[in-house]
């Protein structure tokens, strides 16, 4: 083994995003996969799962098997109701977590960062790893410092089971940072069904649609009398897009104590 790479144990190794990642690590001189994690698939080697003969490595049921394996970071494309275990898992063994995995909370994210920080361990956390999103992100941020008045919509597969998205949340927390947004009505005052208004995440309206036909989507909507702003983030069918920057993330994890979320170190500007 080339100890001057980076080990990665990756749970959802079989999944939509995993398979894509498993094949760029599989590519790099930069990492080596030592362990991955799919349930359905234990016990089988990767290479005859994927259908790539050099990811030599036997499939594990659990996180707690896999990481009998040692490994420097630990990458999760889970599901919302396990990635908070998983995540804390790795932290007591002292290992550095990428999370690409939706679903956990404001509470979940601040216990995790404590966690972290007591075992002195890096987490990056991202909503959406895709460059386009990240851009989406850094622009709306932009455009909040003068524009008052917006709402995120989020648009998913019909099988997704959390709401608001990751990505939604984490860019109302992007813009609570930097501005409020401005309401007329308040949401508090709104005659009929407030629930109609969407829900109110880190002080912005997000309004979430769960229907057939969308891979994963997310809006804002900036307005002006007389004028308005659409940005607007689109994912196709594959997962390629997110593989980049979860390679990006998987570096950057071992320089930093604590949580982070978001990898807008991917740009200098």
């Amino acid at each position: 083994m080339d100890l001057s790479r980076i080990r990665v144990c990756l749970a959802g190794a079989t999944g939509w995003v995993g398979k894509e990642l498993c094949l760029a690590l599989c590519e790099s001189e930069k990492f080596h996969l030592v362990s991955a994690v799919a349930p359905k698939s234990a016990g089988r080697r990767l290479g005859d799962v994927l259908g790539v003969k050099a990811l030599d490595l036997v499939v594990s049921k659990t996180v707690s098997e896999a990481l009998v394996t040692p490994c420097d970071v630990f990458v999760d494309y889970t599901k919302p109701d396990a990635v908070f275990d998983h995540v804390q898992y790795a932290i007591e063994r002292r290992v550095h977590v990428v999370v690409g995995t939706s679903g956990l909370t404001e509470e979940q994210f601040s216990q995790i960062d404590r966690t972290a920080r007591a075992g002195e361990v890096g987490v990056l956390a991202c909503g959406n790893f895709a460059i386009t999103a990240i851009l989406l992100q850094k622009l709306a941020v932009l455009a909040s410092r003068v524009i008052p008045h917006w709402e995120i919509i989020d648009y998913a597969t019909a099988a997704k089971p959390d709401a608001p998205s990751s990505t939604a949340r984490e860019l109302a927390l992007r813009l609570s940072q930097v501005a409020t947004p401005v309401y007329e009505i308040p949401v508090v005052d709104t005659i009929g069904e407030a629930a109609s208004r969407g829900a109110t995440i880190q002080k912005s309206q997000l309004h979430s649609v769960r229907i057939p036909g969308f891979t994963f989507s997310f809006e804002i909507l900036f307005g002006l009398p007389g004028e308005r702003l659409l940005l607007r983030h689109d994912s196709g069918e594959s997962a390629r897009p997110y593989v980049l920057g979860t390679l990006h993330a998987i570096e950057e994890v071992c320089s930093f104590h604590g949580l982070r979320r978001g990898i807008e170190s991917l740009f200098s500007t």
